[in-house]
């Protein structure tokens, strides 16, 4: 009995102790891409966070379309409008999730921050090799 009395306290003395894993920052909102080409609206989409292209504010490319999709059926489609951040999810003090680039047409692995100064950091892979932007909060 008296086994059992101190395996549960010891238990929960170690479930109180134990150190509880970070969560990511909120990254919700609307945000300025590094080119300042366009703002993408991040926000949940089920269970997941996504992020659209909800305005595109590069001179010359306002009706583009996603010509380079691989999917040829949807090449025509405008690209204000597509999702850019797909199946977003808490993974430590980062978000992860993937990141579509329409103008080659590839669909990356990708990490989300909230960095301490309010920028975010969105870094895309492939395999080993990772490039990172910062975007700013769109006004």
């Amino acid at each position: 009995m008296k086994f059992t009395t101190y395996s549960l306290a010891a238990l929960a003395l170690a479930a109180i102790a134990a150190p509880v894993a970070a969560a990511p920052q909120p990254v919700t909102g609307r945000w300025l891409d590094q080119s300042k080409g366009g703002v993408i609206q991040i926000a949940p989409c089920g269970r997941a966070l996504c992020g659209r292209l909800v305005q595109v504010l590069e001179k010359g490319r306002a009706g583009a379309k996603d010509q380079n999709n691989p999917n040829p059926a949807l090449r025509n489609r405008p690209v204000q409008g597509i999702t850019l951040l797909s199946n977003f999810v808490a993974d430590g003090d980062s978000w992860r999730g993937q990141i579509y680039d329409p103008r080659k047409g590839k669909t990356y692995k990708s990490f989300v921050k909230l960095n301490p100064n309010g920028t975010l950091s969105v870094k895309g892979c492939l395999g080993p090799f990772c490039q990172t932007q910062t975007w700013t909060r769109a006004r």
